[in-house]
Parts: C-alpha cells; structure tokens; sequence
C-alpha cells in the first residue's frame, strides 16, 4: 500500500482532538519517508520502497490501538483543563454582594447554608483533580500503564463532578434566600451550568475514546 494511502485510511481510523491527530500522522508521515528512501537507496524502485516502509510499520489493526490510547489521553486533558476553568471562575460567581441577586436582606436558610459548604468541598476536590489530570496526561504520553488507565479515569471523574457540581448549584440557585431568584438562576445557568455541560461533552467525548 503506498504511504499516501495508508495514512488515508489510518486517519479514518482515528478521531479525537483534531491538532493532535495532526500531529501524530505526520510524525507517522515522516518515519515512513524515511523508511522508503532508505529502501531506495537499497535499489528500489518508489513504488516497492513504499510498501516495504508501510508493511514493516505495522497494519492498521497494529497501529491503530496505540496511535487511539494517545488521543484517548490528549482528549482526558482537553478535559481537565476545561474542568479546571469552569470551576476556578466559581468564587467569583457566589461572592457575597457581587451581583444583585445575592446581595441585600436575607433570612436564613439551612439547606442552601449546606449546599453551599457541599459545592465548596466538591468544588475544590473537582480542581485538584482537574490539576493532577493535567500534569497526569503529560506523564501518561510517555508511559502506556499511566496511558491506559488516565483517560477513563478522568473523564469519569470530570463527568462526575460537572454532573454534581451542576446539580448542586441548580438547587443553591432555586433555594437562594435572596430575592431576585431568577435572575440568580440565568447567573448559576449562565456560569456554572452551562460551562459543566461543556466539561460533560468533552468527557464524553474521551470515554468513546478510552473505551474504543
């Protein structure tokens, strides 16, 4: 199989984060070309160099698992880093007196005084989280026992704390004592539910890639 064909039909085997699979076939572009001109060398002639360079590669079902388990890890930081973002803006999103839907005369209210220590808790172990999958995928791209088991991990625990996170704000928004509920819900929606939702694509995204 000439190379311009089997980098064709190994693309169609891949998807994921678009730069990255770039990046991986022309870096498999680059090692066939260099196979196939030191076959010419040899005395081959293009067309023979090519296929000798393309079959001591590997066939797609050999390389196309490996080539996935990347893109599975670069997605689960694509991920993370969105998880991370969507969480580091909350402070200022439930900061006493930042808006007018949280601010003025309140009675008190127990259930959204516990929801608010619940998303403080939850949120802070969601960014540490967040912050080792990071620094996790970059270990991962080296090492395969850390590659096989990252993307999976982290795409349920981004999934699972967008999910909870997002819940629990909802409920903080509708329990609020503050006047002004609705427009603190179009806030909490605005803010933290929609950028979850985000968060909940992208991990959905790297569980297909993960359990590919």
């Amino acid at each position: 199989m000439p190379i311009d064909d089997y980098l064709a039909a190994l693309g169609k085997e891949l998807w994921g984060p678009r730069r990255r699979k770039a990046d991986l076939l022309a870096e498999a572009r680059d090692h066939l070309t260099d196979a196939a001109e030191a076959f010419e060398a040899d005395g081959m002639d293009r067309r023979a160099a090519e296929k000798h360079a393309v079959a001591d590669f590997g066939t797609l079902e050999e390389v196309a698992p490996g080539y996935r388990a990347d893109l599975a890890v670069s997605q689960s930081r694509r991920t993370a880093v969105l998880l991370f973002a969507a969480l580091i803006i909350q402070p200022i999103v439930w900061r006493e007196g930042a808006w007018s839907w949280n601010s003025g005369p309140d009675d008190p209210n127990p259930l959204n005084d516990l929801l608010q220590a619940l998303v403080r808790d939850v949120g802070t172990i969601a960014i540490a989280g967040a912050v080792l999958a990071v620094v996790a995928a970059g270990i991962g791209l080296r090492y395969p026992l850390v590659r096989d088991h990252l993307a999976g991990v982290t795409t349920v625990f981004a999934l699972a704390n967008a999910a909870a996170i997002g819940a629990i704000s909802l409920l903080m928004a509708l329990t609020s004592p503050h006047p002004n509920g609705l427009l603190g819900l179009g806030v909490v929606c605005g803010f933290v539910v929609l950028p979850l939702l985000l968060v909940a694509q992208q991990a959905t995204r790297g569980l297909r890639l993960a359990w590919a």
